[in-house]
């Protein structure tokens, strides 16, 4: 998978996709990444990116020109996004989208926000990671790129992982346990340590149902509400 990458600050990028898996990832050849300099795209000395907005207002806006020139000098996959508070919302659903391609690019924003001429013009969309202010666009990408690259095959060290997290079958993850069986007062679930492995596989089941309905229940909505079988699975393990 290749993915392109424009900022003003391509080192913080560089360096933080440097480490962990997606920094195995690309010593391994599983991604292609590509973190371009949007002050390349400058002509002046300064190497500007940024001016004064039209019409007046505080701080300064990102010209079209250099971003242009930038974008269009890379060959950029599509689709690029836009990360900005206006766009489509990252979740799981897109992620995956977004890991069954070949690749798709970021273009960070910074300052007062973009000349409206890059979104209408050049970006194929927007990427949103929720209804939050951020400096600058280039922690929005570092997320999407996580949430993506993670998904493609050989990136993770064992493929299960991502088929039973959060969000994967539009639940919350269970809880998770390990040594020590016994911390101070509080103990493993006794289930966990029984070596029936199918009645594990129900009683994370009917766990991931409990937290989903306390911290998350929207995402039950979304589902439909608790099925028949979900409710007797509660039942089970005297969760109703």
């Amino acid at each position: 998978m290749r993915i392109d990458v424009f900022t003003i600050f391509p080192g913080m990028v560089d360096a933080f996709l440097g480490e962990s898996l997606i920094g195995k990832a690309r010593v391994a050849g599983h991604l292609d990444l590509r973190i371009w300099d949007l002050r390349d795209g400058s002509t002046d000395g300064h190497r500007s990116v940024d001016d004064a907005p039209f019409g007046g207002g505080p701080g300064m806006v990102m010209s079209c020109e250099p971003i242009f020139r930038a974008v269009e000098a890379a060959q950029p996959p599509r689709p690029l996004f836009l990360t900005g508070p206006g766009g489509r919302r990252l979740d799981q659903p897109l992620a995956r989208e977004l890991a069954a391609g070949e690749g798709f690019s970021l273009l960070c924003g910074r300052y007062e926000g973009v000349d409206q001429r890059v979104r209408d013009h050049l970006c194929d969309d927007e990427l949103s990671i929720g209804d939050v202010v951020l400096n600058g666009g280039e922690v929005a990408a570092l997320a999407a790129i996580e949430a993506v690259v993670r998904l493609v095959p050989g990136v993770m060290g064992n493929e299960a992982s991502a088929a039973d997290e959060s969000f994967s079958d539009g639940l919350l993850e269970y809880p998770q346990y390990t040594r020590p069986a016994q911390f101070r007062e509080w103990g493993v679930p006794d289930v966990l340590r029984s070596g029936d492995h199918a009645r594990v596989a129900r009683w994370r089941r009917a766990q991931a149902l409990v937290r989903t309905r306390a911290d998350r229940p929207d995402l039950l909505d979304a589902r439909g509400g608790l099925s028949a079988e979900d409710r007797a699975l509660l039942a089970e393990f005297d969760l109703d």
